[in-house]
């Protein structure tokens, strides 16, 4: 695992990203309403969510538009926090962490893989893979980066800058980016949505194989029907009520 800046203590019981934890998820929301005031009325997002990701399960969460999707996925990834309820992870509560904390568990245990990709145009796709470790003075992250790039089929475009691959390529230089921290979770916001058919389901293969041979949990959310193939569950999510958790 990827150590975190040194004056940062997270505690969070996690031996291994991916390892053996038994029944543990690595990732769980429990009993999750989140509410945003608007002045004029209050807006309840999401209505009492249990959810939980298994390792190695790949889960796709659809619904409407303004169903609570964005919501949901910010909790799991720690970006934003309940109103009431629990997110755990690994079976810790980190809902009293502090924001400096949160991200600290964010960057070691959980990737994101987003549908602009946010690559930098003038970064290398090895360059752009090792980002998340850029202020960790982590010797052998370059070198992380190209076996990963190897690992998504890119070998021969570790040199290549984003305007010099296709779609697919680089959304697969992002997924390279989110495992790069060796997280537990990865968490996909509509990560077909730029892609053809054809693209996208290479990208879902990529996301399955992660989920088979390397322990990861994978959680999606989308519109795009093809990702059911592909996944182990779909949960649907419809006016911040979950279906299927």
């Amino acid at each position: 695992m990827t150590a975190g800046t040194a004056d940062v203590d997270v505690d969070v019981d996690v031996d291994a990203p991916g390892g053996d934890r038994g029944t543990v998820p690595p990732l769980e929301l429990r009993d999750v309403t989140k509410e945003y005031d608007s002045g004029a009325e209050v807006v309840r997002a999401l209505k009492g969510v249990d959810f939980r990701v298994d390792r190695g399960e790949f889960v796709s969460v659809v619904g409407p538009s303004g169903s609570g999707k964005s919501t949901m996925l910010n909790m799991l990834g720690l970006l934003d926090v309940p109103t009431s309820g629990e997110v755990l992870l690994d079976g810790t509560d980190v809902t009293t962490f502090t924001d400096r904390e949160r991200t600290e568990a964010r960057k070691r245990y959980v990737g994101f893989v987003f549908q602009q990709f946010y690559l930098i145009d003038s970064l290398t796709a090895v360059e752009n893979v090792t980002l998340p470790t850029v202020y960790d003075r982590d010797r052998d992250a370059t070198a992380r980066a190209e076996r990963l790039l190897e690992r998504v089929g890119l070998g021969d475009r570790l040199d290549h800058t984003p305007n010099q691959l296709s779609g697919g390529q680089k959304q697969r230089v992002a997924i390279a980016r989110s495992l790069v921290n060796d997280p537990a979770v990865l968490l996909a916001d509509e990560p077909t949505g730029n892609l053809d058919q054809a693209t996208g389901r290479s990208v879902l293969s990529e996301f399955r194989r992660i989920c088979d041979e390397e322990g990861v949990a994978v959680v999606t959310v989308t519109h795009d029907p093809l990702v059911a193939d592909y996944a182990d569950r779909e949960v649907e999510l419809v006016d911040g009520v979950l279906d299927g958790g």
